[in-house]
């Protein structure tokens, strides 16, 4: 079963998308929350597969609060639930490892098509993340390396992407030694090699439904 909880600050939508979640196959509401502050606690506690995370709370955006699970190398999934005006929006969430977003207003079918969507592309991810790594962190580090257009450091990627250095270096690592990057060492002043790392070919990360 997918463990899945739903952040939403209108308590009546809240509870339509918890019902929504719990008809599909395979997916389990192991909470609720209506605020930011709820979710990060929510998420530490229960420790759920994945979020379906509103823009709108009360307190904080729910990009914020994918900034934060991203800074924390949160293990966990999220699905963007966004109004049609908010497409700026979530072209942060994209940039931050959001890995589909469905628009207001949509019926049980629509968001269904979303849920096994994203199951499929789970199955998927587990065939190829090893022990030690975890897909949301892996997805972000690749689609920020699909953006450049040059190699780049461990740093760079980490400053981009909110993770540390070191979890930057993990998983270009991983990459490279898949053979889904190269590594390239370039010597400064220092007598020092900066290790820069560029992807090979096409990528294809998740994409967002449209």
């Amino acid at each position: 079963m997918i463990r899945a909880l739903v952040v939403d600050d209108d308590f009546m939508v809240a509870e339509l998308h918890s019902d929504f979640t719990a008809r599909v196959p395979g997916f389990q509401v192991v909470g609720i929350a209506h605020s930011g502050g709820e979710a990060l606690a929510a998420i530490e506690r229960q420790r759920p597969d994945l979020v379906i995370l509103d823009i709108y709370l009360p307190d904080q955006s729910g990009l914020a609060v994918l900034q934060q699970l991203r800074r924390d190398g949160a293990d966990v999934d999220v699905i963007m639930v966004t109004a049609a005006k908010d497409m700026p929006s979530l072209q942060q969430a994209m940039q931050g490892g959001v890995l589909h977003y469905i628009v207001k207003p949509f019926d049980f079918a629509r968001f269904a098509q979303t849920l096994e969507t994203y199951r499929r592309f789970r199955d998927e991810r587990a065939r190829r993340v090893p022990k030690g790594l975890n897909g949301p962190t892996l997805d972000l580090i690749l689609r920020d390396l699909m953006r450049q257009h040059a190699p780049q450091t461990a740093q760079e990627v980490a400053d981009r992407t909110g993770v540390s250095r070191g979890t930057a270096r993990r998983y270009l690592e991983y990459l490279e030694q898949r053979g889904q990057a190269t590594l390239d060492l370039r010597y400064g002043s220092t007598g020092r090699p900066e290790h820069l790392y560029e992807l090979v070919g096409e990528q294809t990360p998740t994409r967002p439904e449209r």
